[in-house]
């Protein structure tokens, strides 16, 4: 059970390098590319269940969807662009991603349903072109040889998964030690170039570990009707080419227990570089180079914030302090004289007083 989850990751990997491989200098990116997705801090306001009602409140960030090895406006996404918004609560980062488009399904065949994948920088060297930027070719490539080009990459992969179920992380692949996801393709992945894709926790020989898929995840449609939950049966969940839009929700912890350099580490209050892609089968056919799109074409900046009260909190000045304790020695002295003066007037009056033995009362 486990090598067959890691052998149809390993599938649906080599199927994504085709679709990611890049030649030569990196295209120009129309418009400039780059932008920024704000992380605000706002925790217990959304559940990770793939619908959007919970994010209404959240500041979106748009871009354009642009053909990953083309990126040329003329050739942009037909069904608009994608909206970005993210939050956190501390510990964890939570993401939703909105794109229009006619709903399509096909049970078990990835590449003939849509499928998304958020990229992180992890080395300083590491480039949004190329998937990281190593030269080194498959085989060649390894932990030492492309030290410093790592990317981290969430790819969810929607043909096994049923809308509005929690997929990624699991009890199962964790124990593997790996980053995979054998129920619905919601799979952690490194890379230092498209030739050289690997599940956490996989790869060449000196860089195998123990680890695991820290993300979760679900998807929806706003075409599909039933809210009480779907299961397997029920595939295909909703009509064909009905109009829509597509909601994809994904949470993972701003810090792992990766050793490996195979996760993001996020920060409260720092920026991280992020990516965005989108892949979107058309008439039923699987897609291609042609389908994988990109927000951007270029790095987008994730920023991600402190609290409000943490941002705006400064300490009572030093004067404050000084006042107040010079206030309580003030009235440590008083209390300590009135003591004194009662004492001494008590013992002073008790003096003339006679003593009166009981017998005689």
């Amino acid at each position: 059970m486990r090598l067959l989850a890691v052998l149809v990751a390993a599938a649906v990997l080599l199927a994504g390098a085709a679709a990611h491989e890049h030649h030569g200098e990196a295209p120009t990116c129309a418009g400039g590319g780059g932008g920024r997705v704000l992380a605000e801090f706002r925790p217990g306001e959304v559940t990770v269940d793939g619908h959007p009602t919970d994010w209404d409140g959240v500041e979106a960030s748009e871009f354009a969807l642009l053909p990953a090895l083309d990126p040329d406006d003329d050739k942009a996404y037909a069904g608009g662009k994608v909206s970005v918004k993210a939050v956190h609560d501390g510990v964890n980062v939570f993401f939703m991603l909105k794109v229009d488009g006619d709903y399509t399904y096909t049970k078990g065949e990835n590449t003939k349903c849509p499928s998304i994948a958020l990229m992180f920088q992890i080395g300083e060297k590491a480039t949004y072109y190329n998937m990281g930027g190593c030269k080194d070719m498959p085989g060649s490539c390894t932990s030492k040889s492309c030290r410093g080009y790592e990317v981290d990459i969430m790819h969810f992969s929607v043909g096994n998964a049923i809308p509005g179920r929690l997929y990624g992380g699991n009890h199962i692949d964790n124990a593997a030690g790996n980053g995979g996801d054998s129920f619905g393709h919601l799979v952690d992945i490194y890379a230092w170039n498209p030739h050289c894709r690997y599940l956490d926790g996989v790869g060449p020989k000196e860089n195998n570990s123990n680890a695991q898929n820290d993300w979760h995840g679900a998807w929806w449609h706003s075409s599909l009707t039933v809210h009480s939950g779907f299961v397997d049966d029920d595939s295909p969940y909703g009509k064909q080419a009905e109009k829509g839009t597509y909601y994809f929700e994904f949470s993972r912890p701003l810090r792992t227990m990766d050793r490996f350099q195979q996760d993001a580490q996020f920060t409260i209050g720092e920026a991280n570089n992020m990516a965005v892609a989108f892949w979107y089968p058309d008439d039923g056919k699987p897609w291609s180079k042609s389908q994988h799109y990109s927000a951007s074409c270029d790095w987008l900046v994730l920023d991600i914030q402190p609290s409000f009260e943490a941002a705006h909190y400064r300490p009572a000045p030093n004067r404050s302090w000084d006042a107040a304790t010079a206030f309580a020695l003030l009235l440590s002295v008083v209390a300590v004289c009135v003591s004194v003066f009662v004492g001494y007037s008590a013992s002073k009056n008790n003096s003339s007083v006679k003593f009166t033995p009981l017998e005689q009362i």
